[in-house]
């Protein structure tokens, strides 16, 4: 639903959006696409659009990012993944899931940027992920955003429908302990989260904290906060820009 309505966060990151320099093109690790086997890049000339869920105002299903596709930079980053013995195929059917396009409704509403996606293998770690950030790294030299779109705090079988009771402790605690490790640059750390408080309940499948470990290994640095807030008591929205 942020996609409709984006309110404070949406605004956050559409004031960023517009400190950007030119850009090449974005590259985004979201948390919606899984895939067996090895990594996978969009290839697409132009991907189009998926609206991957179910029940939700039809208004919603109209939405579209008619961004181009491109299919040298998914060539090419391909090749750095590979060349840091990571296997990496191109995917030349893949739509953009909602993932990508509700983030980049408010970074880039123009859809003029040309967007690559990358999938997170079905069997990972975070070691795993920080290697492919740190070979992708120099995309970022040419013109290339990379972006990694999830949630530090993900469950929805806690979600507090009422929106009144606020985040609980459990989620507080894990987003405290992250946004400090992340402060301090503490990787090692970071890659072994489990040991964090509340990281069970803020931490119920991986797949929506995994794009951050893409994007910290891409970085040049501990990022500066953008933005810092909740959805429903136990969905994130903080969000942090790398150097």
């Amino acid at each position: 639903m942020l996609a409709l309505d984006g309110g404070d966060w949406g605004r956050a990151i559409s004031a960023f959006g517009q400190r950007l320099p030119p850009l090449r093109a974005i590259l985004v690790c979201s948390a919606h696409w899984e895939a067996t086997g090895p990594f996978q890049l969009s290839s697409a000339e132009i991907p189009g659009v998926m609206h991957d869920f179910g029940g939700f105002p039809a208004e919603l299903y109209a939405l579209d990012y008619p961004a181009p596709g491109c299919p040298e930079l998914a060539k090419e980053a391909a090749a750095l993944l590979g060349g840091a013995s990571l296997e990496a195929v191109l995917d030349p059917k893949r739509p953009l899931d909602h993932g990508v396009w509700v983030p980049l409704r408010y970074l880039m509403p123009e859809a003029s940027i040309p967007v690559v996606q990358l999938s997170l293998p079905l069997h990972r770690t975070p070691e795993l992920l920080l290697a492919a950030g740190r070979a992708l790294a120099p995309l970022r030299e040419s013109g290339v955003l990379i972006l990694g779109s999830g949630g530090i705090v993900h469950n929805l079988r806690l979600l507090d429908w009422g929106g009144t009771s606020g985040p609980a402790s459990w989620s507080l605690g894990f987003e405290r302990w992250i946004r400090q490790r992340l402060a301090a640059g503490d990787v090692e750390a970071l890659a072994d989260w489990r040991q964090a408080p509340g990281s069970a309940e803020s931490v119920p499948t991986t797949e929506h904290l995994d794009p951050l470990f893409v994007a910290l290994g891409a970085a040049g640095g501990p990022p500066e906060p953008l933005f810092d807030g909740w959805q429903l008591g136990s969905l994130s929205l903080s969000s942090y820009v790398f150097p």
